[in-house]
């Protein structure tokens, strides 16, 4: 899961006792062991357009943060997770990690001839939420708040979309031969909630900044300016509870369309995450699929079938064994398990999009952050069509070029 990358990284910080080491311990030493490898060279820490220059498309992918994990890495410039999807002039957004707000300005600057400073965000349709980590969500209450004066919602409301409540505590993990001790719950009275709820967390929070703003400049309500809907499951067959069947077979559903697009979405495999979603987004143009985080999942394959392009998650197995390495007891044996277990590794990811039969392998939410690129072109070993390492506002065209 997300949050145990960070977890991993402390534990293996305290075990080599780097953090008693204080000045002495270089930046150097630490990068080698959070990275493994030094950046490849060539491997571009801001983001350049692929193959032809992605405005020539009317349907592009921009890449706003390319970073897994809620942990910060040496020699990495990465952005938290999010994208953003190009249909002529309407936006699409995928996730909102760590400075996505401040991402998705800059793209939609750079994607304008006369960018204007208070409808920068006009053009944005609709957010949507894969899960509900943190890295996922954590600059969700940045692009409300920021966006308020770059004219978000002004043209129609923004819609936001995203799981609904868990309905129950995920299990305690179990470490073998330990017995599982129940830690409190954080707002029992609610402790698993969803999108919606999220959402109205945010305005509970920044009620001040808000009566302020609404009281003093006459501004709109930003309440009105967003439609927050959870996610609403279909019936699904052999479905029990989320800490049995988090990604049970189904089929893709529908859950939300408008003049450009159709998205559909499926349930992927990173438990003890639910819901936790894959999306597909269907245009004239051709068709684009967010893996969410996810180990290999036949659900995923069945969404990106064909698909033009599949930005999936990934993670280098071999720089868990780094972080890691024997003799390890079994506590450590059981979180790079529960690591690896929730997540793609590279040559994986490549097989799983040569199983959807797509087009090409936009590899993103990286981990670890500084991984090079050469590192991740591993992906091509078991995946015969094109892989695009990614980074951040690199820009991916969708479908046919622009006439001239």
């Amino acid at each position: 899961m997300c949050q145990e990358v960070g977890h991993a990284v402390q534990l293996a910080l305290s075990r080599r006792g780097l953090l008693k080491a204080g000045a002495g311990a270089s930046l150097a030493a630490v990068s080698l062991m959070l990275g493994g490898a030094p950046l490849a060279a060539g491997a571009a820490s801001t983001g350049s357009a692929r193959g032809d220059d992605g405005k020539q498309y009317d349907t592009r992918l921009i890449l706003l943060g390319t970073a897994g994990g809620p942990a910060w890495f040496p020699g990495s410039n990465r952005r938290g997770i999010a994208s953003a999807l190009r249909v002529g002039e309407s936006t699409y957004m995928v996730d909102c990690g760590d400075g996505a707000a401040g991402q998705l300005a800059r793209a939609l600057m750079n994607d304008s001839d006369q960018p204007q400073t208070f409808a920068l965000l006009e053009p944005l349709r609709a957010l949507f939420f894969t899960h509900l980590h943190s890295d996922h969500v954590v600059d969700y209450n940045n692009l409300l708040l920021q966006g308020w004066t770059a004219g978000l919602g002004r043209r129609q409301p923004l819609e936001v979309l995203g799981p609904g409540p868990r309905g129950e505590l995920p299990p305690v993990f179990q470490v073998p031969g330990r017995p599982a001790k129940e830690p409190p719950a954080v707002f029992p009275e609610a402790p698993t909630p969803g999108t919606v709820q999220m959402t109205d967390g945010i305005f509970r929070a920044f009620a001040t900044d808000l009566n302020d703003r609404i009281r003093d400049y006459l501004w709109p309500d930003l309440r009105g300016l967003v439609q927050v809907r959870d996610i609403a499951l279909p019936t699904i067959p052999g479905f029990v509870t989320p800490n049995q069947t988090p990604a049970p077979h189904m089929a893709p559903f529908e859950v939300w369309s408008d003049a450009n697009v159709r998205v559909t979405a499926t349930l992927v495999a990173h438990a003890p995450v639910f819901p936790s979603f894959a999306f597909r987004f269907d245009s004239a143009e051709g068709s684009v699929v967010f893996s969410g985080d996810t180990a290999p999942c036949d659900n995923l394959v069945r969404l990106a079938r064909d698909a033009d392009v599949l930005v999936h998650e990934v993670i280098d197995a071999a720089w868990v064994d780094r972080l890691f390495p024997p003799p390890f007891d079994e506590a450590i044996d059981a979180l790079k398990h529960h690591l690896l277990s929730a997540h793609t590794s590279i040559e994986d990811a490549g097989r799983v999009a040569e199983r959807a039969g797509a087009k090409t392998l936009v590899l993103s939410h990286v981990i670890p952050h500084n991984l090079g690129d050469d590192r991740l072109k591993l992906a091509g070993r078991h995946y015969s069509g094109r892989v695009v390492p990614g980074h951040d506002l690199d820009t991916i065209g969708v479908g046919r070029r622009r006439a001239a």
